[in-house]
């Protein structure tokens, strides 16, 4: 899961299909790859928003090849 802005369309001509595109989806696809099985992966613009109202154990950071950066995750 990652916060931020993204921006969102419309695909198709005959059948429709909504999408979103941003950075912050190209993050949350990125840790989707590092995932572990029945865990949420939390990027660090989520954690920032989300930590007083929920417990996180942290994993470190990963890195995320579609942005060659390393993401810090809880």
């Amino acid at each position: 899961m990652c916060s931020g802005p993204v921006i969102g369309g419309i695909i198709g001509t005959r059948r429709f299909i909504y999408d979103l595109w941003g950075e912050t989806v190209s993050v949350a696809s990125g840790m989707e790859t590092h995932g572990l099985i029945g865990e949420i992966q939390v990027a660090d613009p989520s954690y920032r928003l989300l930590r007083a109202l929920c417990r996180f154990e942290p994993r470190g950071r990963i890195r995320i090849r579609e942005k060659n950066r390393w993401m810090p995750i809880c």
